[in-house]
């Protein structure tokens, strides 16, 4: 037998409690699951992009995070898919994945996002160079940031 649903005045309440609370505590998304009942609260906050420059071939480039200037939209750009923490070796002792000047193939693990004590490969969708990485090793990361650029 399953559970009665609350009544829809009652949801809609404990989205507006759950929205206080992004607000309050500074949270992008927060989910609430009791019984069947499902609630997923989640905040995107968009800056201004800022014209960035990407090095070319015989440049020279560093693989430090940017933070004073968010990259422009490049084909090449890859993302976070969620919120966690990058690792970018596959343990502290050993070489990064990949570096800036890189050549990568395709599904290459580029690096790893933990994520409620999973880690999750992120993979290169295409073959390519490096030539920008955003993040640095156990930086957290939110959903849709900037991780690197493979031309």
């Amino acid at each position: 037998m399953t559970p009665p649903r609350k009544p829809k005045s009652a949801s809609a309440a404990l989205v507006r409690e759950l929205a206080l609370l992004l607000d309050e505590t500074n949270l992008t998304e927060i989910e609430l699951v009791e019984g069947e009942l499902r609630i997923r609260v989640a905040r995107t906050a968009f800056a201004p992009m800022a014209p960035a420059s990407y090095p070319h071939v015989g440049d020279t480039a560093t693989a430090t995070p940017r933070e004073d200037a968010a990259p422009a939209p490049h084909p090449g750009l890859i993302t976070s898919p969620m919120v966690g923490v990058v690792y970018t070796s596959p343990e502290p002792s050993l070489p990064a994945f990949v570096n800036v000047g890189d050549t990568v193939a395709e599904g290459t693990t580029l690096l790893l996002i933990e994520a409620m004590k999973v880690f999750n490969p992120i993979t290169a969708p295409r073959a390519g160079r490096v030539v920008s990485v955003f993040v640095t090793n156990g930086s957290p990361v939110e959903y849709g940031e900037p991780l690197l650029v493979i031309e």
